[in-house]
């Protein structure tokens, strides 16, 4: 197809890891690109898909830079301006906290052809691994995506009173190092304390993990059952609502056990 040419940019969302929840487009565009510029949280298997195609890791993740966000513009904008086909691969959802916007400015204020190719977000994964619908007619009417990265020793500059709403579903991208943060701010702008949180690392790849537990709890839960990847913190009614009988049985037997 016409829409890759050379000396093109495009912003493709890797979704949340699992190869096969790529777009069918986002696949194409890979297969085409002459040189792809990826994310930290890109899956792998993902990349297996531009075998063709200069692989260059630009990751950020948990505050380990390999490079900052005006040299990665650079690199994009200096490889299309060569003629390249370029990909800027991003986990999840390149709108989504994805820093799409810096990438879309310094393309265009160079003069170079850019787009995006959506991607599945981690919300969305998170909850079909969960077996969940983020929202739920009577308990969940809105859905609300923050993230929760700050910079060192800074407190979240959030609405928690906005936030603390009793009928949302509120996701929390990157929320392990934040969880405490964020349970004792909900709870403080009026969150019952019992209101479910699933907490997901690794959403959609092999070693994820899953763990339920409530707000109140959430610090410690946060704590003690995450490992070192990525983790979305899901909080509201509608996650207990979701609780499937079988595997409930299956936790409340392994806990009876320990």
């Amino acid at each position: 197809m016409s829409d890759f040419t050379s000396g093109k940019v495009w912003l493709v969302g890797a979704g949340p890891g699992d190869p096969e929840l790529l777009t069918r487009k986002a696949e194409r565009l890979l297969r085409q690109a002459s040189v792809v510029f990826y994310d930290a949280l890109v899956g792998p298997g993902v990349l297996d898909l531009a075998p063709q195609a200069r692989l260059v890791h630009v990751g950020k993740r948990s505050g380990r830079h390999s490079k900052d966000q005006g040299t990665i513009d650079q690199l994009i904008v200096a490889a299309a301006l060569q003629g390249e086909k370029v990909v800027r691969l991003k986990g999840g959802d390149p709108s989504v906290f994805g820093r799409a916007t810096e990438e879309l400015d310094a393309c265009r204020a160079a003069g170079i052809s850019v787009a995006i190719c959506p991607g599945v977000t981690a919300a969305s994964a998170a909850a079909a691994s969960l077996g969940a619908s983020l929202t739920l007619r009577g308990l969940a009417r809105r859905l609300t995506l923050v993230t929760a990265h700050a910079k060192a020793g800074e407190d979240l500059d959030l609405d928690w009173q906005a936030l603390a709403d009793p009928q949302a579903t509120l996701a929390v991208y990157m929320g392990k190092a934040a969880a405490a943060e964020v349970s004792a701010k909900l709870i403080a702008a009026g969150l019952a304390a019992d209101t479910p949180v699933a907490m997901v690392e690794n959403a959609s790849l092999p070693e994820e993990r899953i763990f339920r537990t409530r707000l109140d709890l959430l610090a410690l839960a946060a704590r003690t059952a995450l490992g070192d990847g990525p983790a979305l913190l899901l909080i509201g009614q509608a996650m207990g609502a979701a609780v499937d009988p079988v595997m409930a049985d299956a936790s409340a037997q392994v806990e009876r056990i320990g």
